[in-house]
């Protein structure tokens, strides 16, 4: 069966179950004084809650963007050409010449390279020409009524209505993605709260500013240890003999890593790999196994290190990091 079959399939049963549009907003009228209860719990004045949320609404369409990711059916191949084409390429090596000043000195301040910041802004936004249209409230608070990741978006909604009572951000500027993320490089709430900087000291974080977009993404990268003299990942061929348990399918977290030299003798094309790493932690990946109906287990491959990992913790997906870490190396090639 073809994988556009399974594609409609997967999007019958998801329809088939889903409860009626009727039924899911008198639910979230009901979610919603409860979760009224929850803030002013969390110390979230009622007067903000009331403000904030009085708008707030069931959005249907962000059920069904959860459900059907670009990650769930797009092959590896697929995805990364189309985030790293030679139009967003050119795209971003003019945004750089137009703003290379603030770029190098983000990059020599907070120590996370430039094609990195490039290829993130890229990615996520295309250089701040799309931050989504999305209600954030509206999408974060239909995401918590939703069952399936409930616990986390209810925590990131929090966290939200949090930092407007501190004046923090301003709620009327509040759209973005479908998952509630925001600005030039997406950040969701709590990494907002956690790594968000004030770079020119205007008293107001604007993650629609460069200034402050740059500044906090570096300084994200940085906590959370971005190495830049270190690898992302390698294309590998493997040979038939690698055990399977060491094949990697989920991004979730990654399992049975090992040194890089530990793996040379499951790598056929091990020339590529430079020696320098060979003491470096490193774990295997065969992305397309877990979409792609009877896919071999073995292509394609990468051997992944740290670097990859930090990539994963801003957006859970191996395709994701693979793309970003595609599209850096191509302008770390040019600039």
């Amino acid at each position: 069966m073809k994988l556009i079959n399974y594609i409609f399939i997967f999007i019958f049963i998801i329809l088939s179950f889903t409860p009626s549009l009727a039924d899911n907003q008198t639910g979230f009228l009901v979610w919603k004084e409860n979760f009224k209860k929850v803030a002013l719990d969390n110390n979230i004045s009622e007067k903000t809650f009331d403000k904030v949320m009085a708008n707030v609404k069931f959005l249907p369409n962000v059920i069904k963007y959860d459900r059907y990711q670009p990650e769930f059916y797009e092959d590896t191949k697929t995805y990364i050409s189309k985030r790293t084409s030679s139009k967003k390429f050119s795209k971003g090596l003019n945004f750089y010449k137009e703003n290379s000043n603030l770029i190098n000195t983000i990059e020599n301040q907070y120590n996370i390279n430039k094609e990195l910041l490039l290829a993130l802004m890229g990615i996520e936004t295309n250089f701040g020409t799309y931050v989504g249209k999305m209600d954030i409230l509206s999408s974060l608070s239909t995401l918590s009524f939703d069952e399936r990741r409930s616990e986390f978006f209810s925590n990131e909604l929090i966290i939200l209505l949090r930092l407007i009572e501190n004046n923090q951000i301003d709620y009327k500027t509040l759209y973005g993605s479908w998952a509630g993320a925001f600005g030039y490089f997406q950040f969701m709430p709590s990494t907002m709260k956690n790594h968000a900087i004030d770079y020119d000291k205007n008293g107001y974080i604007d993650l629609k500013n460069n200034n402050d977009a740059y500044a906090s993404a570096a300084n994200y990268l940085n906590k959370i240890g971005w190495k830049d003299d270190q690898p992302c990942f390698y294309k590998i061929n493997l040979s038939n003999e690698v055990p399977k348990k060491y094949l990697n399918v989920s991004a979730k977290k990654l399992h049975d890593k090992k040194k890089l030299n530990y793996f040379r003798k499951y790598i056929v094309n091990d020339n590529i790999l430079d020696k320098r790493f060979d003491n470096l932690t490193a774990a295997l990946i065969t992305p397309d196994k877990d979409i792609i109906p009877n896919a071999e287990n073995l292509s394609p491959a990468y051997i992944v290190f740290n670097n990859y990992e930090i990539i994963l913790k801003w957006n859970r997906s191996l395709r994701f990091s693979l793309a970003v870490c595609t599209l850096k190396d191509k302008f770390k090639d040019e600039l």
